[in-house]
């Protein structure tokens, strides 16, 4: 029986290794355009960032043209990037937000 093994009993065990789901960076990265509160008030909404960690990511972004906003799964890291692209698009801002494998 696949996937199955007697122990020194006799009885049947079941083995079942599950994997943990990838993890993937949603970054958000810098332009000449967007305020930097606007990338303050996404880290907030979006990531529910604390105002002071909210501003550290921000700064960290500004001086280095790219920074991480969150780690989550594939589904919940697409769902943030698709938010924070439709916010910005809303408020007329060029923000970009990707995400890459961990």
């Amino acid at each position: 029986m696949p996937g199955r093994k007697r122990d020194s009993e006799g009885e049947v065990q079941e083995r079942t290794r599950l994997k943990k789901p990838r993890k993937y960076k949603v970054l958000i990265h810098n332009d000449d355009y967007t305020s930097m509160e606007f990338v303050v008030y996404v880290l907030q909404v979006v990531f529910h960032q604390s105002p002071a960690s909210a501003s550290r990511i921000m700064l960290h972004i500004h001086k280095s043209g790219i920074g991480v906003a969150g780690v989550y799964t594939r589904d919940i890291a697409e769902t943030r990037v698709e938010q924070v692209l439709s916010l910005a698009r809303d408020a007329g801002h060029p923000l970009q937000c990707t995400m890459e494998p961990e």
